[in-house]
C-alpha cells in the first residue's frame, strides 16, 4: 500500500511516498480502508519533531496524519460493533502510526460510524478538530445551556466546531477572528463576533463563563486579557498544551477565583457518535477549506502551517465510489 512515511524530522521535504506491507488488525482492532485524512497542526508540529509533550511519545519511522475516514476491511478476533464495510471515521494511533495511508489499523474503540449525511472527505476533517473542542469545552469547560462562551482562533479547525456544539446545546457564543472571517462566525451561528485586529475583546464584553483559547499564539499576555473577562467560577481552556501558564498568568486565575485548564483531547468513541448526530441532524457543518490529492502533502503542509486556513485542510486518499 501506499503510505506518507517520515524517516527524519524536519520540514516538508522529509516525508516520502512510499510502499509499505498492509497492516494485519490485532485481536482488538480494525483495519480501516482509508479514503481520506484530515490535516491538522499536531502533523507538522509531529513531522518538525515534536514538542515537549510529544517528543517522548514519538518512534521513527512513522506514518502522519491522525484523522480518518473510510471502510472497514477487516476486523481483530475480539471485535463486535462493526460488519466489514461499515464506513467509519475516528483517530487512530495517535502519535503512533496513522491515516496517510491507504489502509491503517486502531483500536476499534478509535472509530465509530460516520455521519451518513457526508462523505468520506468532510468526515475526515472531523474527528481531531472537533473532540479537542468537545473535550475543551464540554469535558473541562463544563459548558451548559444559557452560559456565555468566548472562542478565540473561531474560524480554525477547533474554533469552527466550538462555536457551533456551542450552539447546539443551547449557549451564547462570542467568536474572535480576524475581519475577513468574520461572516463565516455569523454563518456558524456565532451570537457577537469580535475582529481581533481593530477591537479589544475585554473592552466590549460583559464576564463569560467560559474563554476557549483555540487560537495559534501562545501568548501569556493574551491569556491575562482573558482572564479579564471570565467571571467568579468561570474557567480558561488552551488549546496550546505545549505552552504552560506563566506564574502570572496562575495567579490571576486565582486572585479572580477562575480555574485554568489545558486541553489533551480524548479520544471517546461515544462523543464521536454524538457529534456525528449533531452532523447528521443538520446542527454542525463541517467546512473544508481545500482538498489536496495524497501526492501533494507537503503543499497541504504549507498551507497548514501558513495558520490562514478556514475550516479544514483534507487529504484524499481515493475517491468515493473507487477501488
Amino acid at each position: 500500500m501506499k503510505a506518507i512515511r517520515i524517516h527524519e524530522f524536519g520540514g516538508p521535504e522529509v516525508m516520502k511516498l512510499e510502499e509499505i506491507a498492509v497492516p494485519v488488525p490485532a485481536a482488538d482492532e480494525i483495519l480501516v480502508k482509508l479514503y481520506a485524512s484530515g490535516v491538522n497542526p499536531a502533523d507538522w508540529v509531529i513531522r518538525n519533531g515534536g514538542n515537549d509533550f510529544l517528543r517522548p511519545l514519538l518512534t521513527l519511522p512513522l506514518t502522519l496524519g491522525w484523522d480518518a475516514a473510510g471502510t472497514v476491511e477487516a476486523m481483530g478476533s475480539s471485535v463486535t460493533g462493526f460488519r466489514k464495510g461499515d464506513a467509519v471515521y475516528g483517530i487512530p494511533n495517535f502519535p503512533g502510526d496513522g491515516s496517510y495511508a491507504e489502509y491503517c489499523v486502531a483500536k476499534a474503540g478509535q472509530f465509530t460510524l460516520k455521519p451518513a449525511s457526508i462523505g468520506f472527505n468532510a468526515a475526515a476533517a472531523v474527528p481531531l478538530a472537533a473532540l479537542t473542542a468537545w473535550t475543551g469545552i464540554f469535558g473541562l469547560g463544563n459548558l451548559q445551556a444559557g452560559q456565555r462562551l468566548l472562542v478565540h482562533g473561531a474560524s480554525g479547525g477547533v474554533g469552527s466546531f466550538a462555536v457551533q456544539f456551542a450552539k447546539a446545546k443551547g449557549a451564547y457564543v462570542v467568536g474572535i477572528a480576524s475581519t475577513g472571517n468574520l461572516d463565516y462566525l455569523q454563518q456558524l451561528g456565532a451570537d457577537e463576533v469580535i475582529d481581533y485586529t481593530a477591537q479589544r475583546f475585554e473592552d466590549l464584553l460583559q464576564p463569560m463563563d467560559l474563554v476557549f483559547d483555540a487560537a495559534p499564539h501562545r501568548d501569556n499576555q493574551e491569556r491575562l486579557r482573558s482572564v479579564k473577562v471570565l467571571k467568579q467560577g468561570g474557567i480558561l481552556v488552551s488549546t496550546n498544551i505545549d505552552f504552560p501558564f506563566s506564574d502570572e498568568v496562575i495567579q490571576a486565575l486565582a486572585k479572580k477565583g477562575v480555574k485554568g485548564e489545558q486541553v489533551s483531547v480524548q479520544m471517546r468513541q461515544d462523543w464521536l457518535q454524538e457529534i456525528a448526530q449533531l452532523i447528521d441532524g443538520g446542527k454542525v457543518k463541517v467546512f473544508v477549506s481545500k482538498v489536496y490529492p495524497l501526492e501533494q502533502v507537503a503543499a497541504a503542509h504549507r498551507e497548514s502551517e501558513a495558520w490562514h486556513v478556514r475550516g479544514k485542510l483534507v487529504l484524499e486518499i481515493r475517491r468515493e465510489g473507487g477501488e
